[in-house]
């Protein structure tokens, strides 16, 4: 992994964020071209958010990319551009947890901190038979206290990084590799046969779902965009105009509402595709329709752009989403 051949605290705190909520395997490719776009700090805290977000583009949580910015923002500001090496100043900075906190002390500067996450409490939960209820946020601080007690310190990056491993190629959540497992003799619920049962975590409770139509809509060779609101989901990116409504919404009935909405006439509406877009809070339901108008003037927070254009605006999952169904249908 391109991140384990770094003691740079910039790209590993990069490494650490992108990691938070994705794949290692889908995070690769993404971290190598953020760090040939921004190779260092001083680059990303000088960059356009649309151009940070377009990086961003396909991994979503993009709260994760404004916090990461205005952390380094204030790394640039307040420490010279030399990102804390103690937790307490560190600790301080925009979007960085416990967890990122230690895993870029430990790694990069070898300061024997925890670096607690989902991974290693599962690990420890098994190692350590900590029965304790992972979901629970008071119970972090047990695992907390546990690795503060085992830490190598003679090199703290190698353990965090060795419990990391392990967490995510040999003791994975259902079916743990213990005949490979290198600390298979320490494990205490592998030899009281628990290893299937730990760690405990409760359910987390149903997600909201919310219906929408997502309509393209068209002047000649050009769609019109919105732009969402700079705060909450999905902020400051781009979208198709979008309307929450019921269950097999009409196309007359999005016509009426559009054209009313946008001070203009929208017709020829025509549903086009359906999917789900699930989100770690809630998922969404969504009707595409592409439809045209001739008269919209757009507003401050739209507008019209060509389909070259449409690919240099930073879009989330689900309007890449709409994008594929147009342009299968050559419409973009």
């Amino acid at each position: 992994m391109p991140w384990r051949r770094t003691a740079d605290p910039y790209q590993i705190w990069i490494s650490e964020i992108m990691l938070q909520q994705t794949r290692v395997d889908t995070v690769i490719p993404y971290y190598k071209r953020f760090i040939e776009k921004f190779p260092t700090l001083k680059d990303l805290a000088e960059a356009d958010e649309q151009i940070l977000l377009k990086q961003w583009e396909g991994l979503g949580y993009y709260s994760r990319a404004r916090n990461l910015q205005a952390g380094v923002k204030e790394v640039a500001e307040n420490y010279g551009g030399i990102v804390p090496d103690n937790r307490k100043e560190i600790s301080s900075l925009k979007g960085v947890g416990p967890y990122t906190a230690g895993a870029v002390l430990s790694i990069a500067y070898g300061v024997p901190e925890h670096a607690v996450d989902g991974n290693v409490m599962r690990v420890l939960s098994r190692i350590l038979l900590i029965e304790e209820d992972i979901a629970k946020p008071k119970t972090r601080k047990i695992f907390e206290e546990a690795v503060t007690e085992i830490i190598s310190h003679e090199d703290p990056s190698s353990f965090n990084q060795g419990l990391m491993e392990l967490g995510a190629l040999i003791c994975t959540p259902t079916s743990p590799k213990c005949l490979l497992c290198p600390v298979r003799e320490h494990c205490a619920a592998f030899h009281e046969g628990k290893q299937h049962e730990l760690p405990i975590k409760t359910k987390a409770k149903k997600t909201k779902s919310l219906q929408y139509a997502m309509v393209a809509i068209r002047n000649n060779n050009r769609l019109l965009l919105e732009q969402r609101p700079a705060t909450g989901l999905l902020a400051n990116m781009w979208q198709f105009p979008m309307l929450e409504t019921a269950a097999d919404v009409l196309p007359l009935e999005i016509e009426e509402q559009l054209s009313e909405s946008l001070k203009g006439s929208v017709d020829k509406a025509e549903k086009i595709t359906s999917f789900k877009h699930v989100f770690s809070h809630l998922t969404w339901n969504v009707d595409g329709f592409i439809a045209d108008s001739e008269n919209i003037v757009a507003p401050g927070h739209m507008k019209w752009v060509t389909s070259e254009e449409l690919d240099l605006l930073p879009i989330a999952g689900p309007v890449q989403k709409m994008k594929t169904a147009l342009q299968q249908r050559g419409d973009v």
